[in-house]
């Protein structure tokens, strides 16, 4: 895979998208099938390069997961035991292989997992994950970047997350789900992605009730049975799309969404002065002729989300006024504003907030994804700027996106 992306700018996208499935909630859907017994079948599970890595780190335990001609995937674990140890080669590159650590304890009541990598977006610690599979009876120690947990008598708890967590609260609930008795997660992370992993559980026979909300309760059963799921579809592809058209001044249907958990973007976008509607195929949105000035707190969901800040900023740098964006959840989520400024934009950063003055114009440069949706603002800034951009570093991009070159030719961009 070429490692770079060419974009010439000042192409308006019009026509349709269709969104593929939500990346985070394909990946923890992938580990918690390793719990029931027979073939679990994902469908709209997007072929991206995170995903592609969680597929050889299932293999790797033991588990038989292959694509097959329809486009879904099946996972089928061995009836014995799975290896309760994960790549540090494969979980180097991912940091959903933690979520291992709670499916692998459910299911062998054993794990040793490596300390996940996955983007440089700021500290993203353990304590919580560990906090929670402590309180529902597992040992736990950590040396040599891994972590080694064993469940001797595993029972449930009532488990208080100090902050909302969603990879925290995915491996809690992956273990609660085959640990005896009742487990209570307070101050649940309440992100759709959440709901759809307690959904697939439900589905195999767990007793999940509550996600979506802060309280989350589970009953834990003695087998979950494989079955087939479909995966959401992802809301921040989505999202990304919603911009594409608005920068690019454009006129853009994106299909393959659900409506509810993209309201905090249109609520943005909208103030941007971006026409956005909800039409029975999609949301259409229709870029204005100016982008107005609009300030922004990340927060979990349902407030803002940190996965879609970086494609504001981009759209931001071309409003006439100044912006502010406050991040209140990856303290490195402004790594793009340097690349942003190699193109024109006039940014100013203290500590979590940033300050954007709009510019006219943004102009071609070669600039270099640092993370996934940093990589995913520069592609935008691209669409809009005048000139040639190159972005180095790209395949950050394709961790997240499928197909994004295609779908945004499809759109008339002119991407190579």
């Amino acid at each position: 895979m070429k490692n770079s992306l060419l974009i010439e700018g000042g192409y308006p996208l019009n026509g349709r998208v269709r969104v593929s499935g939500a990346k985070n909630a394909g990946l923890v859907l992938l580990v918690a099938s390793i719990m029931a017994d027979g073939e679990t079948i994902l469908d709209n599970l997007p072929r991206i390069c995170d995903v592609e890595v969680m597929v050889k780190i299932l293999n790797d335990v033991g588990v038989n997961a292959r694509w097959n001609e329809d486009g879904s995937l099946s996972i089928c674990p061995p009836q014995g035991h799975v290896k309760v140890q994960t790549s540090y080669e494969l979980s180097k590159k991912l940091r959903a292989s933690n979520l291992f650590l709670g499916a692998l304890l459910g299911r062998e009541r054993e794990a040793v997992v490596s300390l996940p990598g996955g983007c440089d977006i700021g500290s993203r610690p353990m304590d919580l994950h560990i906090k929670g599979i402590q309180a529902l009876g597992s040992e736990v120690e950590i040396e040599h970047g891994f972590i080694y947990a064993r469940a001797k008598a595993p029972a449930g708890a009532r488990i208080y997350l100090d902050f909302p967590s969603v990879g925290a609260t995915e491996n809690i609930m992956m273990m609660a789900v085959k640990t005896p008795g009742q487990s209570i997660i307070e101050n649940a992370a309440k992100e759709p992605e959440i709901v759809d992993l307690a959904n697939f559980l439900n589905s195999m026979g767990a007793r999940v009730r509550g996600a979506g909300t802060d309280l989350i309760k589970i009953e834990g059963v003695n087998e979950l049975r494989a079955g087939r799921y479909a995966i959401i579809p992802d809301r921040i592809e989505a999202g990304t799309y919603m911009i594409a058209a608005a920068i690019s001044q454009g006129d853009v249907l994106v299909e393959n969404v659900i409506p509810t958990h993209l309201h905090p973007i249109v609520a943005k976008l909208q103030e941007t002065g971006a026409m956005v509607e909800e039409t029975d195929d999609g949301v259409r949105v229709r870029g204005g002729k100016r982008v107005n000035p609009v300030d922004i707190k990340t927060l979990p969901y349902p407030g803002f989300p940190t996965d879609m800040q970086s494609q504001m900023m981009a759209l931001l740098s071309l409003a006439e006024g100044s912006s502010v964006i406050v991040e209140n959840v990856f303290e490195n989520r402004f790594q793009i504003v340097d690349e942003l400024k190699r193109m024109g934009a006039n940014i100013k950063v203290e500590g979590h907030t940033a300050v954007i003055k709009g510019v006219t114009t943004l102009y071609g440069a070669r600039v270099k994804a640092t993370d996934l949706r940093a990589g995913a603002a520069l592609v935008l800034s691209g669409l809009a700027a005048r000139g040639e951009t190159i972005i180095e570093d790209a395949i950050h991009i394709f961790r997240g996106y499928e197909k994004i070159s295609e779908k945004l030719c499809q759109l008339g961009a002119k991407v190579k």
